[in-house]
């Protein structure tokens, strides 16, 4: 995945044992910088002109979905903080640690999404157009299927951040929003997909979520628009045809109204803004 600044984007995905127990985030510096070092030979390795460009990575951890937000936030600060760095070769390796246990500028993981059982360390590669491209080309074309990371590297992410990892590997953006949009559709979340979809791949882009019997959702202008009905505007929309059975409907609506926050929650878990709109009865797209 490149950006309109060529830069690929990345990470190196720990899959964690069951029950794996995480006992630390962060690393110091000379932690941080020893893994990015070997995370630099693996993806040399991928593609030998990757050995040319420059890599930015954190020592830390964090969830899928601190990493698969609009504007790809993370990374994004990573690329900023290195820019100040000292220092102009592309081949340089560039590792930020903690100190006293706080790491620079907004790269502390939220404690909201810890614990789980995928666990990325995000990096950014930098360089000259041209190179970037290619690097990128092979990179979203091979990590996916082969892009298991070195022994060394695995062995010192899982010694260095306290870890029991299963396995190791490497994904571009692209990848790991792959990857989340099949174990949301395994989560039964397949539909909201599209919708977070736009906001991460084509901000300016307008999507709509309008299938019955799902919540209707529009994005539009970088947030996500949910209809909000009355009990008789949802009923007039969702059940036309119920009969009188009033507990039934009512506990129908009560279900409707979870999966909306439930939605609701997913989406601004990614940092996609959410907004409520007041619908009546006949009003649908319109209002949103």
């Amino acid at each position: 995945m490149t950006d309109s600044t060529m830069h690929v984007l990345g990470a190196l995905a720990l899959e964690l044992a069951p029950g794996s127990d995480v006992a630390r985030d962060t690393l110091a510096q000379a932690e941080a910088g020893a893994l990015a070092t070997l995370i630099a030979h693996d993806l040399a390795g991928f593609a030998p002109e990757a050995a040319g460009l420059e890599l930015v990575m954190v020592g830390a951890h964090y969830d899928a979905v601190e990493l698969l937000r609009p504007g790809w936030p993370l990374h994004h600060e990573l690329n900023q903080l290195a820019a100040r760095a000292p220092g102009a070769s592309e081949a340089r390796v560039i590792a930020f640690g903690a100190h006293d246990t706080r790491l620079p500028g907004t790269l502390t993981p939220s404690l909201d999404h810890a614990g789980g059982p995928l666990r990325l360390v995000p990096f950014v590669l930098g360089g000259e157009a041209a190179v970037v491209a290619r690097v990128g080309d092979v990179l979203e074309r091979d990590l996916m299927e082969r892009g298991m990371a070195g022994a060394a590297t695995a062995l010192a992410a899982q010694e260095a951040f306290g870890l029991r990892v299963e396995h190791a590997r490497y994904l571009t953006v692209h990848d790991l929003a792959a990857l989340m949009a099949m174990q949301y559709e395994h989560a039964g979340l397949a539909p909201l997909w599209p919708i977070l979809e736009a906001a991460l791949l084509a901000p300016g882009h307008e999507e709509w979520l309008d299938a019955l019997p799902e919540p209707l959702l529009h994005y539009f202008e970088c947030e996500v628009r949910i209809a909000l009905f009355t009990p008789q505007a949802w009923r007039a929309r969702y059940a036309p045809q119920a009969g009188v059975e009033c507990e039934k409907l009512e506990r129908q609506f009560e279900l409707f109204q979870a999966r909306q926050r439930q939605f609701a929650a997913v989406l601004q878990a990614h940092g996609v803004a959410v907004n409520f709109v007041h619908c009546d009865a006949g009003e649908t797209r319109d209002a949103l």
